[in-house]
């Protein structure tokens, strides 16, 4: 390293540039994207292939695995978001956690995947949020507490 003894020395040295990380595809031997998601309790194993737009969840259809719309809506919008409705197939595999855990454990596999696939569909997914995992849980009940928080009723007598 060079002698750098006051600070003109130091606007002398080179600038070193730091490059952002080229994000490359990711795929299997079949032709698939893989991404694991996961949201509270729940972890999916998520695979994405080109294809008409199926969405398998533990071999079920989503629409017959997830009956409220809302989470079905959760499902989607990372797809929709990419603007890939109809063009890839999701098979994805869940466990743990209820089932709104799991419908946001999935979008978050499907977001991930979609990335390895196609790395450019990442600023898009990544401003949206669905590439960030909510790190939020159940907090545990401590000893001494009816909950994790509240305490036994206070009794004077």
């Amino acid at each position: 390293m060079a002698d750098l003894s006051s600070l003109a020395d130091l606007g002398a040295t080179a600038a070193v540039v730091v490059e952002a990380p080229v994000h490359v595809q990711k795929l299997d031997k079949f032709g698939r994207a893989y991404a694991t998601g996961k949201r509270k309790n729940a972890v999916a194993r998520v695979w994405i292939k080109p294809g008409s737009g199926k969405i398998i969840v533990n071999d079920k259809d989503f629409t017959a695995y997830f009956g409220r719309p809302v989470l079905q809506m959760i499902v989607q919008q990372p797809i929709y978001a990419a603007a890939r409705d109809g063009q890839f197939d999701v098979i994805a595999t869940v466990a743990g956690g209820g089932l709104s855990g799991q419908a946001g454990a999935i979008r978050h596999g499907i977001s991930k995947a979609l990335t390895y696939y196609e790395p450019g569909l990442r600023g898009v997914l990544k401003k949206l949020g669905f590439l960030t995992r909510d790190s939020r849980v159940v907090e545990r009940k401590k000893y001494g507490r009816a909950k994790a928080r509240r305490s036994f009723q206070f009794s004077k007598r």
